[in-house]
């Protein structure tokens, strides 16, 4: 924050997709004077109506508000945003802070980091747990890492988007506690993608799996939705498979880096590309279930 504020009453939102745009407006609705940037100005254009300012370039997002949230796909779309033509940081004010919310990796995290460090702007490591309908629901779970007075200035932010709040001190702690929640999230879909998948070549009706899983020590609410979005083919995006791809592919580098040999993780990395190079990477990721009962796209 700057020096004269105690906690964050503008904020601008970097992207504007799934997740970005249901955040903007929910914290246009808390109060707080809410500001979106998208690289397509068309997407982030209904947010008017919820009371969110539309920007044309990052940099104008980003001057002189409190607080900078990054909602984008990659490391590389966080960095040209913030540093290419028209960038955030160098609008941001000196002490403001920069609540980078994607999932970037270890490594990209650190980097970024040391970037608002040289542009004197805080940075607070704050990915997310939670998928679309959360995100609408201001029911996300933050996962904040950084300065305590940092933290304790974004509360009026973090209350906005969601439910609970983790907080770590490190910058990139908070995105290494992601990357082993996103290795669980991802082994539960992958995992009920097999099992369906195998009910069927055995002649089993899947929903017998869910319905005998149903209530007891073996069940799983996310299980449950997953399940049955394979089994009826309801794939419209609450997540998109091609992040999730991604994100297994940067929980495989991060245990790899520790000197592991991530034989789970490969794994399920494998079947989400594999999912993805079929053709299902605009779908939610419970299309991997079509990598799962190896038939091509074509074949369906």
């Amino acid at each position: 924050m700057s020096d004269n504020v105690s906690e964050a009453q503008s904020v601008a939102v970097l992207g504007t997709g799934i997740m970005g745009a249901p955040i903007a407006r929910n914290l246009s609705a808390a109060g707080l004077e809410t500001r979106a940037w998208n690289r397509t100005r068309e997407t982030a254009q209904p947010l008017e109506r919820e009371g969110v300012t539309i920007s044309d370039t990052p940099a104008e997002a980003a001057d002189g508000v409190d607080a900078v949230i990054t909602m984008l796909a990659t490391e590389e779309v966080v960095r040209e945003v913030m540093t290419g033509d028209g960038g955030a940081l160098a609008a941001m004010a000196s002490g403001s802070s920069w609540l980078q919310m994607s999932t970037v990796g270890i490594g990209a995290t650190n980097e970024l980091a040391a970037m608002a460090r040289d542009a004197g702007v805080v940075f607070v490591d704050a990915p997310v747990l939670g998928t679309k309908q959360p995100a609408e629901e201001g029911k996300l779970v933050v996962v904040a890492a950084g300065p305590a007075d940092a933290l304790e200035d974004c509360t009026p932010i973090f209350e906005a988007i969601g439910t609970k709040t983790i907080t770590l001190e490190a910058p990139g702690a908070a995105t290494r506690l992601k990357l082993v929640l996103n290795n669980w999230v991802l082994s539960v879909t992958v995992a009920t993608a097999e099992t369906i998948a195998l009910a069927e070549r055995l002649s089993v009706d899947p929903r017998m799996f869910l319905e005998a899983i149903e209530g007891g020590n073996l069940d799983s609410a996310y299980a449950q939705m997953k399940g049955r979005m394979m089994i009826e083919r309801s794939l419209d995006p609450s997540f998109p498979l091609r992040l999730a791809t991604k994100d297994a592919r940067l929980v495989v580098e991060a245990a790899s880096a520790e000197g592991d040999e991530p034989a789970l993780a490969l794994a399920i990395e494998r079947r989400l590309a594999h999912a993805n190079e079929l053709g299902h990477g605009d779908q939610d990721m419970a299309a991997v279930y079509w990598a799962a009962i190896g038939e091509p796209a074509a074949d369906r």
